[in-house]
């Protein structure tokens, strides 16, 4: 191991490895988050109506924004918000909805075969994306339009995809204004690259220790309902588009009831298994319960067992904190298993075929 080490302590061969800069991405995700939230802030709005549900509908890294929305809102709107991924919509969306069409690139299939239904629909619909085929309907359509920056991976483009909803409905009075928690989120982010970023040695660094651990194991990342538990979804995902290896998560207390069994057999493959459990000081107090006693089971099987709590005193800090450090996590445990983590050659292949059919 002390040979990876010295790999994730050299900052020429990690830039080496990263063709697309995804550290150079997540470095300047701070100042993405204000610059998106300044977007939502200036951008044009959607009618006012009696709307009585919010609906995200994007895949992928264009999703995320909208589990970090429905989460954030869950204990602040009076109407629920949920997140589509699919190329159909749920039966209830009508006049009534407000339909964020989140698509980074703006030709995801699914989004635009959303998007249109929606609209067939009567609902007040806002397209998120850098242009595209998305971006020419919104245009067509007259529907309002955040055109956000190209040149990243769109996993890379959370603030963008995630903040100007949120401007958004706190502009139409469906939510109350967060800006003082955007300017701390920033400020937590900040903080942390400070400890994250490639020049921090190993010893210093919480995300290269985390890639260190997981190294050769296979990742089961377990979050909470309602605070942490789309840190826990996006960690799973960045593994897997950026270290290209498989990830699981789930999320307490549900976890509780049926995935705890599963640590009796085989005994060889559950040694593979590295669990993370992520924390956050609103956890539901018999959460914190679950989660120390469940650890106490699982750890006398499992390969390791690591806990990371959230930082910050506002919602968003805090879950943006568990984002950021499994983010660079994702990109230096890439780096542990000479993989570039920019490129996505499967979804690209993927993509090609569904064209070509």
């Amino acid at each position: 191991m002390e040979e990876k080490e010295l790999i994730l302590n050299n900052p020429d061969a990690l830039q080496r490895a990263d063709s697309l800069d995804m550290f150079g991405a997540l470095y300047n995700l701070p100042e993405q988050c204000l610059k998106a939230w300044q977007m939502g802030m200036q951008c044009a709005l959607p009618e006012r109506r009696d709307y009585r549900n919010v609906v995200v509908t994007g895949l992928g890294g264009s999703a995320i924004g909208g589990d970090l929305l429905r989460v954030y809102a869950g204990d602040r709107m009076e109407i629920p918000v949920a997140v589509n991924r699919d190329y159909l919509l749920p039966l209830y969306v009508n006049r009534h909805t407000l339909l964020f069409a989140v698509s980074y690139s703006g030709n995801t299939e699914e989004t635009l075969s959303a998007y249109d239904e929606a609209r067939d629909r009567g609902a007040a619909v806002v397209a998120v994306t850098t242009g595209g085929k998305l971006g020419e309907r919104a245009a067509r359509d007259g529907v309002p339009q955040i055109t956000v920056p190209p040149g990243i991976m769109p996993r890379s483009a959370t603030g963008y995809l995630f903040l100007p909803m949120l401007a958004v409905l706190s502009r139409l009075g469906l939510l109350e204004d967060p800006a003082g928690e955007v300017e701390e989120l920033a400020s937590v982010l900040r903080g942390q690259r400070e400890k994250l970023h490639p020049g921090v040695p190993a010893a210093d660094n919480p995300a290269k220790q985390l890639a260190l651990k997981l190294y050769n194991r296979i990742p089961v990342i377990w979050g909470a309902s309602a605070t942490s538990e789309v840190a826990a979804q996006r960690w799973k995902g960045q593994v897997n588009e950026n270290a290209k290896a498989p990830a699981y998560w789930n999320v307490f207390p549900e976890l509780n009831h049926n995935e705890v069994v599963g640590f009796e057999a085989p005994a060889e493959l559950l040694r593979k298994l590295h669990i993370v459990i992520l924390r956050d000081v609103q956890d539901h107090p018999r959460v914190k319960i679950r989660m120390d006693i469940t650890r106490d089971i699982v750890e006398k099987a499992a390969g390791g067992v690591s806990e990371v709590e959230a930082v910050g005193d506002g919602t968003l800090a805090r879950m943006y904190s568990l984002v950021y450090l499994g983010d660079y996590a994702s990109v230096y445990l890439a780096v542990l298993y000479g993989i570039d983590p920019g490129p996505v050659k499967v979804i690209d292949h993927l993509k090609a075929e569904l064209a070509r059919r």
